[in-house]
């Protein structure tokens, strides 16, 4: 008897386990976008991990014997783990994740920074006489296109008037 309470409660361990496991996808899900091919990954990977860690369960502390009392303690434990400490951990983890992605971003940026001085310095040393030169460009060929173009209905008015 005491032999099948000590397994009960290593199998509620077990579900406590996958709880767990779960939560740590919903938080990766809750942290980071990603694509429908990866969410399916991700549902894939934690069914296969969740059933590993049973089947060793099973076979660690109960020489590969499947009772009822191993899925009862399973569901138990994940119950237990759920309705207590699940939102606290999904909560602290999001909110550590997105601390450290925080971190992560300033430290781009700042590294970046000096990239983005030098591109800029570039830009204004390169692009401005460019523009400067374009912008001489299109005005002198509005001016020259207007020019024609009253030539052209000078030309025109000369013409009919001689006719």
């Amino acid at each position: 008897m005491d032999n099948q309470a000590y397994l009960f409660m290593m199998f509620v361990i077990n579900g406590i386990l996958i709880g767990f496991l779960f939560d740590v996808f919903r938080v990766l899900r809750k942290s980071f976008k990603t694509k429908d091919i990866i969410t399916y990954i991700e549902d894939i990977s934690f069914w296969i991990l969740a059933g590993g860690l049973t089947l060793y369960f099973i076979f660690y502390y109960n020489n590969g014997e499947i009772r009822f009392y191993i899925f009862l303690g399973i569901i138990l434990g994940i119950l237990i783990y759920i309705l207590t400490i699940s939102k606290y951990i999904i909560k602290f983890s999001v909110t550590i994740i997105n601390f450290i992605k925080n971190i992560i971003n300033k430290v781009i940026q700042i590294i970046f920074y000096p990239l983005k001085i030098i591109i800029n310095f570039l830009r204004k040393l390169l692009f401005r006489p460019i523009s400067f030169i374009c912008i001489n460009i299109r005005k002198n060929l509005t001016k020259n296109t207007s020019y024609l173009l009253n030539f052209v209905k000078k030309d025109n008015k000369i013409s009919k008037n001689e006719q």
